[in-house]
């Protein structure tokens, strides 16, 4: 079986998981930081409440094409377990050919239906308004994310995390300095306010692809993937790709889809309440990217271990990884239950929105706790390609269990916002129930959607 000192098993996972929870922690602190500027606006209610709804509604256009880089991780990394790499350097370039042609038309529709998109979501016209701006700026960046989103996938595959790390750092700078100019008009710009915050992160994004695009062509990773020397159309990477993305697609939307039904569901109860669950979602970003960066070195670890033929080992790592998540989530749930009001101060200082925010921020802080087996152990199946379990599972328990009962609480009930973020916990729950469950059966790596080994 090949087994090592426990000891052993955490440096590794640590190596290759703390750089990508770097990187994603910078993502964290710019949404802090973004949220934390709009809601220092004099429209700050209205505004953070347009931000909910305009994040929401780009990652849900874009997560259903940005998993490509789920794919790209899984062959890459099944393929730098075997020693192939000139096939992972294929591999990355036909990822590029999708991330180019899929990008360019999702930007042209997402840009177009930009204003309906928000007006739906939005139970306020002004916040309709806010939102559309914002989601035009960054419906036009989406070519440029789903080209970084192809590089992440390469890198994350070889265990180079560390290069995401140093994008992260880089490309987050840039965003906090851009969303600081056009937001409140710095420089001799104008202030265009939660507009200038969908400007500022599109041109953050390009001057990551120029990172990555110099990194690639450093001699270290040309001469030994040989990405240019050998440029040519896979039609069977291209399907592997598709064939382990898509269900990775649909599992995202319908997560973003049922958060925006929850933040429409808490602007029916009221404009307030939509402000405050904007600033428990941004809240609940210190804990769910570290996880994710979990998640990332899972995917990894078991993708080499799978394409060595160390099945053992690889499933192993899944769990380790896990018990490391979850005491992270421990930790953290602890500072959420007690100090809630001054978590949520970092994004708001209107007394009120804190106020109300506060209970749901505690249970939050509960449900959050059992989510790290769920995100870490999800990451193993879809690298053993379990891509369409998990996706069921997501499926299932957000959009029957969590949407239809934050209603039920907190519309049909009257038990206003708390009772809606009540239903967070039980989606949780039987969402990481279901995925350990999968994950400790005997077959959690024998039904590979397209041949990798």
């Amino acid at each position: 079986m090949n087994l090592l000192p426990i000891n052993s098993y955490y440096k590794k996972i640590l190596r290759v998981a703390l750089p990508a929870i770097a990187g994603l922690s910078t993502q964290m602190v710019v949404s802090l930081v973004d949220s934390a500027m709009v809601g220092r606006l004099d429209e700050a209610t209205y505004a953070l409440a347009a931000m909910g709804i305009g994040v929401l509604a780009t990652w849900a256009l874009v997560s259903f094409f940005s998993s490509l880089a789920t794919g790209t991780h899984v062959i890459v990394a099944r393929r730098f377990g075997q020693g192939n790499f000139l096939e992972c350097g294929n591999t990355l370039n036909n990822s590029l050919i999708i991330s180019l042609l899929v990008g360019g038309i999702v930007a042209a529709i997402g840009a177009s239906l930009a204003g309906p998109i928000a007006h739906f979501f939005a139970s306020d016209d002004i916040v309709g308004d806010y939102a559309s701006q914002y989601l035009f700026y960054r419906f036009l960046g989406i070519p440029f994310f789903l080209i970084s989103v192809s590089y992440r996938g390469f890198f994350f595959g070889i265990s180079k995390t560390k290069i995401f790390m140093i994008s992260g750092i880089l490309t987050n700078l840039f965003n906090v300095i851009f969303n600081y100019m056009f937001i409140y008009g710095s420089f001799g710009l104008p202030r265009m306010g939660l507009a200038g915050a969908g400007l500022g992160s599109t041109l953050a994004t390009f001057s990551d692809v120029v990172f990555y695009l110099i990194i690639i062509l450093l001699p270290a990773y040309r001469n030994k993937y040989q990405n240019f020397k050998h440029f040519k159309i896979d039609k069977e990477i291209i399907r592997g790709i598709y064939k382990i993305s898509l269900p990775v697609s649909f599992q995202n939307v319908f997560v973003l889809i049922g958060f925006l039904s929850f933040v429409a569901i808490t602007g029916i109860i009221g404009t307030k309440e939509q402000a405050a669950t904007q600033a428990i979602i941004s809240t609940l970003f210190i804990s769910f990217l570290p996880l994710f960066g979990f998640g990332i070195a899972v995917q990894t670890l078991v993708g080499n271990n799978l394409g060595a033929g160390k099945y053992h080992l690889a499933k192993l790592y899944g769990f380790e990884t896990a018990k490391v998540a979850t005491i992270y989530t421990i930790l953290l749930g602890i500072i959420f239950i007690l100090i809630p009001q001054y978590v949520l101060n970092i994004i708001t200082n209107d007394w009120s929105i804190i106020e109300l925010a506060k209970s749901s921020l505690r249970i939050a802080g509960f449900a959050q706790v059992f989510y790290a087996a769920g995100v870490v152990l999800a990451n193993g199946l879809q690298a053993a390609g379990r891509t369409v379990f998990v996706m069921k599972a997501e499926m299932f328990t957000n959009l029957f269990i969590f949407v239809p009962l934050a209603y039920l609480l907190g519309v049909v009930f009257d038990f206003g916002l708390t009772g809606a973020w009540f239903a967070l916990p039980g989606y949780i729950i039987i969402y990481s129930s279901l995925i350990f469950y999968k994950y400790s059966s005997a077959d959690w790596h024998k039904d590979i959607p397209v041949k990798l080994d």
